[in-house]
């Protein structure tokens, strides 16, 4: 989304252009079209999401004083106009925070992590969470928890590494 916003918006530190660009992307005029704006909201921290204010205070000084610093005050943009223009434009006034991952993919392009690695590195940090959620359905009576569980893999036989072709 951020990459979208660069090239979207010709000034990055206009308020009124990045409220307007903000506006197409829930409108689904932009972006990916989905009408959403990644790392803003969360299903249940509406005031703050505490492990998005320790990244943010940690990006704010990878980003200080070097090339994605420019970077670093878009998205602060983007976070600090979000609700207004959510607001106005779905009508709905409920509180809306930056969630963890308004930050992450700066911080992991600033620590040089290859893009091909974002995702994993998404999945990795949840995965406790996923596990626990799936433990205590088990435990409490399977009441379905979000997200949904399918496996979908099929079994395979192990292939030692040096026999593989």
């Amino acid at each position: 989304m951020l990459e979208h916003v660069k090239t979207g918006v010709k000034d990055w530190n206009d308020d009124d252009e990045v409220e307007a660009y903000l506006r197409r992307i829930l409108r689904k005029e932009v972006g990916d079209r989905s009408g959403l704006i990644y790392g803003m909201g969360h299903a249940v921290y509406t005031l703050s999401d505490p492990r998005a204010v320790i990244l943010k205070s940690n990006a704010v000084k990878l980003a200080e004083g070097t090339d994605f610093e420019r970077e670093f005050k878009l998205l602060n943009s983007i976070e600090r106009l979000t609700p207004k223009v959510f607001a106005e434009e779905r009508g709905d006034i409920k509180n809306m925070c930056a969630n963890v991952d308004m930050y992450s993919g700066l911080v992991y392009k600033m620590l040089k992590i290859p893009v091909e690695m974002y995702t994993a590195l998404f999945a990795c940090a949840r995965m406790a969470g996923w596990c626990a959620h799936r433990m205590e359905e088990m435990i409490n009576g399977k009441r379905i928890i979000r997200p949904a569980y399918k496996a979908i893999n099929i079994n395979k036989q192990y292939i030692p590494i040096d026999q593989r072709p």
